[in-house]
């Protein structure tokens, strides 16, 4: 039914936008934007047609309407983010390959115990940590076989709603988890890639945001928003009465199960070692008032080398290193890189033209105008707002969809009010990966609602809870020290913004 309405509405809704309304009368292109932005905004919402083809829409409208050149227009589909992205996930592909992840996942479990708090809190550390690198869908996809096995012994030998309270818990930790890890890294969850390119579009000046810079300022916040996640779902589904034994060799036995490290295990964990380091310490930090000298100065132009240029150089190794246990098999062959998500590259596309779009009609300039009249509203309350407003409609909508949608309209709202744009369009990246309420919200919520071991009721109390949580964690580290971590001066407009 969605669907159906969406093709008929909101192709309506725009033409009739196109036809009827007039913008700008000085700038046509304004009105025509708006309409391809309202027919991109509606079929991504209902998805009335694949999510990727739907970010295609701008190589045929933005010509037609002559809001920019074919050639711009599809240029803006690759970029060294894209490069990215794609690095990234190669090297998530190796890791599921050799099954160094669930040998990850299981190292990690093993340290934990397993108490039932403990072994929720085991699976939602080994869950985050690895969604920081792979897919939360490929991580959630590979957790819940283990908790689903382990909660099915349980059940076996012990009765009781308790256990079943408490399988509801590990399923429900793993799949918060998987999104919270994604936050704290730049290839973590597509929204945070999007922000990073859409910044450069809207504000060509703007300071890039590196993998390191990122990291510095979300992983603390990561980190808080697990613990407190964890805390939630013990408070609501570990049963003080009754509690589960603990069996201490659980998770041991599993892992020797896998035997000792293989070769290709161990080289795909040294390189994914190097990448990490390579993100990490490509720019100079600054460490207590000493700077630590980047490794990109050792080549003669540093400022050509990119977290794209590192992904890649890496991943490419991946196809070069022989394999010692398959005769003629190398690290990576182009059949399993073949699984890469690329309905998420075209949407990413999709996305950083929306950005341009707006940017080069003026559509940007004439929503700044209209969102003048927010000066003067406390920052505190536009940050908070910007989060629940985010948090929630993405319990609907495709996170990165909306991320993309929005943060061209905050933006133009940060010019309007004479502030850094990055204190809105940062909380509001941050905030498009914290829905939990709905199945529908993330694919690590529908994975698990899927094994029909969690009630739509549970889903959405213990969602709602952390939902608000996310909302005051986002908001309280952006004046903490989101601020100072992302050189944000709200006193003024930054001179890149202007």
């Amino acid at each position: 039914m969605k669907e159906r309405v969406g093709l008929i509405v909101v192709p309506a809704l725009a033409l009739a936008l196109l036809l009827f309304v007039e913008l700008d009368p000085e700038r046509p292109e304004v009105t025509r934007m708006a309409a391809v932005a309202v027919l991109m905004a509606g079929w991504w919402i209902t998805e009335s047609i694949p999510i990727p083809a739907t970010a295609m829409l701008p190589v045929v409208l933005f010509p037609v309407l002559g809001i920019l050149p074919g050639s711009h227009t599809a240029s803006l589909y690759f970029n060294n983010l894209i490069f990215l992205f794609i690095g990234g996930f190669i090297f998530a592909l190796a890791m599921q390959r050799w099954d160094l992840h669930r040998r990850i996942a299981l190292g990690i479990l093993s340290k934990v115990g397993t108490g039932p708090r403990r072994m929720i809190f085991g699976f939602m550390a080994s869950t985050w940590f690895l969604s920081m690198w792979i897919s939360n869908t490929a991580t959630t996809m590979m957790m819940v076989p283990m908790a689903m096995a382990i909660t099915g012994q349980l059940k076996e030998r012990f009765a009781g709603e308790h256990v079943s309270r408490f399988a509801t818990g590990i399923l429900l930790g793993t799949a918060y988890a998987a999104s919270i890890g994604g936050i704290a890294t730049l290839i973590g969850t597509p929204p945070n890639l999007s922000f990073a390119r859409i910044l450069k579009i809207v504000f060509p000046d703007a300071p890039s945001i590196s993998f390191a810079g990122w990291f510095g300022f979300a992983l603390p916040l990561s980190i808080v928003f697990l613990l407190l996640a964890w805390v939630v779902l013990c408070k609501l589904f570990v049963a003080r009465e009754n509690p589960i034994p603990a069996e201490t060799d659980l998770f041991r036995r599993e892992q020797e199960k896998l035997g000792r490290m293989t070769f290709e295990q161990g080289v795909v964990l040294a390189l994914f070692v190097v990448l990490v380091a390579a993100w990490m310490f490509r720019k100079d930090i600054a460490v207590f008032g000493l700077v630590v000298p980047g490794w990109s100065r050792c080549f003669e132009q540093p400022g050509f080398l990119d977290d794209g240029t590192v992904a890649v150089a890496v991943a490419l190794l991946l196809f070069l290193i022989p394999a010692r246990n398959e005769a003629g098999q190398r690290l990576m062959d182009w059949e399993t890189a073949a699984g890469l998500k690329w309905g998420i590259v075209l949407l990413f596309g999709g996305g950083f033209a929306l950005a341009a779009g707006f940017k080069e009609s003026g559509l940007s300039v004439w929503l700044g105008d209209q969102l003048a009249g927010l000066e003067g509203t406390p920052l505190m309350a536009l940050v908070a707002l910007t989060c629940g407003l985010l948090t929630f409609l993405t319990e609907l909508t495709s996170n990165t969809a909306t991320t993309e949608m929005v943060l061209p309209v905050l933006g133009s709202l940060a010019v309007a009010i004479e502030t850094d744009p990055l204190l809105l369009m940062v909380p509001a990246t941050l905030s498009a990966s914290c829905a939990f309420m709905l199945p529908v919200a993330t694919p690590p919520n529908a994975i698990v609602f899927g094994t029909g071991e969690v009630k739509m009721i549970d889903m959405i109390r213990g969602g709602f809870l952390l939902n608000l949580i996310g909302i005051a964690l986002i908001t309280a580290a952006m004046y903490l020290y989101g601020m100072a971590a992302l050189g944000i001066d709200t006193s003024s407009l930054p001179a890149w913004a202007h």
